[in-house]
């Protein structure tokens, strides 16, 4: 089967942020695909709220064989293993883990619950800076 470059999106800012991004793409690497690259970490302020707690984010690329729905399924899965309950629908809130899928490969895809590429990862330079890093 042929793999397909995924480019995820990463970011913590409550508990352990460091480990928890480790752990992240550890998991990733055992469920998605090879991870090719990662950017640095970097710490920015929420965005989309307000918060005492700034975020630590990173982009990393894979390599998978998985489609984007078992791709969206997997990193819901390890979001939940490493702590985070609820999901954002329009309210953004703290977290211990976000994991969003940026790009994967070519493909656009717009449902309801699943938009490739990502609709604001343009407005975001928390996820603009690591991606111009490793792309």
């Amino acid at each position: 089967m042929t793999e397909i470059d995924v480019y995820l999106g990463l970011g913590s800012n409550l508990g352990d942020r460091h480990t928890l991004l480790l752990k992240a793409i550890e998991l990733l690497a055992q469920r998605v695909g090879r991870l090719a690259r990662c950017s640095s970490f970097i710490e920015t302020d929420p965005w989309g709220f307000a918060s005492e707690h700034r975020f630590l984010n990173a982009v990393a690329l894979f390599r998978t064989t998985l489609t984007p729905r078992e791709l969206l399924t997997a990193t819901q899965d390890i979001e939940r293993q490493l702590g985070r309950r609820e999901k954002s629908n329009g309210t953004y809130h703290d977290r211990p883990i976000d994991i969003d899928i940026l790009l994967y490969g070519d493909a656009v895809i717009d449902e309801p619950d699943l938009k490739i590429p990502h609709p604001r990862m343009q407005e975001r330079d928390f996820v603009m800076r690591p991606l111009r890093e490793i792309h």
